[in-house]
């Protein structure tokens, strides 16, 4: 049985994955080695790795599922209103059903948060 997906992603300097994830979203170091941090929040999870030369070839866009979507907006938006992405900062419904806003950090990785109708 997979319990869960863990990315890892890149930045340049660990202090900016840690201003997206920790000072953004809320999310607790649960493990910091200089170069590694391993980061959560509720069941969401995610290695943090200071690497220049990766990060140059890779800015991704991470989605996270919630049933929680105008909370978590609400947090993040009081958080760190700079953070959210010009083209959705506010909870939308999609033409696929799902509600969604994102954040975008100023590396160019992009969080979509979603909420499947139930």
């Amino acid at each position: 049985m997979m319990l869960r997906l863990i990315p890892k992603v890149f930045f340049d300097r660990m202090e900016e994955g840690l201003n997206l994830f920790v000072d953004g979203m809320g999310f607790e170091v649960l493990h910091h080695d200089g170069d590694l941090a391993v980061v959560a929040r509720d069941g969401a999870k995610a290695y943090v790795v200071a690497s220049a030369e990766y990060a140059a070839k890779d800015r991704p866009e991470i989605s996270i599922e919630t049933d929680t979507i105008e909370e978590l907006h609400r947090d993040i938006s009081t958080r760190r209103p700079d953070l959210l992405h010009p083209n959705l900062p506010r909870v939308t419904q999609r033409p696929w059903g799902a509600l969604e806003f994102s954040l975008l950090d100023k590396t160019g990785v992009c969080v979509v948060f979603r909420q499947w109708p139930t």
